[in-house]
């Protein structure tokens, strides 16, 4: 299906890998002009050797503002134009028991999981609101709506987070620019590989009988017994940062296999 974004100027933050390079991938496909970001330039250059095109490869924090609006202004710079912004930037912070957890371990999360994405719409939602077309998707996480008590500074902030995209959704459409998150769970990403090569050494067991048991235990929604893929989620967010998305507005798209399994978002 053609997704009618032919042309476009898509950011996508910690494009290095994981869903960002997927998406990265996937937008190349449909011929949108990208602009990747990332801590690191090396491992952003690196990562996007297989691009096809000339992908502007930048590095930055997130957690500055100035560093955030340079993307916009070099992006504009060489392309005109950001009209797509997804936001893939994110830690999974400190764990452990909620009121244990000190105030730099909740600012750190919340300072890179949310506030991140504040810098990013402020930074990229004013142009787009003026050419009267944008698209911002964020990642959540089913943590956002079915959080695990050790893991209480990345709800919180993906809680936020899924908060304040809807927040933007409400006005920004009769601008024509639409904001969207997705939120995946228990997709096959560095992240994931790190807490199952943790929970094999802890059982003894291999790699992938820590996942099947992962699963059995944690995760009993999933039925189909497996990691998603980060092509899956990257397939949703090209969907929701296209033209054939034109009345998806304010929603929290699940690619979580069925890990939640309340109704509502």
């Amino acid at each position: 299906m053609d997704l009618a974004i032919k042309g476009r100027v898509a950011l996508i933050t910690g494009a290095s890998g994981g869903i960002g390079l997927a998406t990265a991938k996937q937008l190349s496909e449909e011929g949108v002009h990208l602009i990747l970001t990332d801590l690191k330039l090396d491992a952003l250059q690196k990562a996007a050797a297989g691009l096809p095109g000339e992908p502007l490869l930048l590095a930055a924090d997130m957690t500055q503002q100035s560093e955030v609006d340079n993307l916009i202004k070099q992006g504009e710079a060489r392309f005109g134009q950001v009209d797509i912004v997804v936001h893939t930037a994110g830690v999974t912070g400190a764990k452990g028991d909620p009121l244990e957890l000190s105030d730099e371990d909740y600012q750190e999360a919340w300072s890179t999981d949310f506030f991140s994405a504040v810098r990013v719409a402020r930074a990229a939602i004013p142009p787009m609101r003026a050419r009267g077309w944008g698209r911002l998707v964020c990642i959540t996480s089913e943590n956002s709506v079915q959080p695990y008590w050790e893991e209480a500074v990345y709800n919180v902030a993906k809680a936020a987070l899924g908060a304040f995209i809807k927040n933007l959704s409400y006005k920004e459409a009769a601008h024509g620019v639409l904001c969207n998150t997705v939120a995946p769970a228990f997709i096959e990403t560095g992240m994931t590989d790190g807490m199952m090569k943790k929970r094999a050494e802890e059982l003894g067991v291999s790699f992938e009988q820590a996942i099947q048991s992962f699963l059995e235990e944690e995760r009993p929604g999933i039925v189909q017994k497996r990691r998603g893929k980060v092509e899956e989620v990257a397939a949703a967010i090209a969907l929701l940062v296209s033209d054939r998305a034109s009345f998806i507005n304010g929603s929290n798209l699940r690619v979580d296999g069925g890990s939640v399994q309340a109704i509502q978002n």
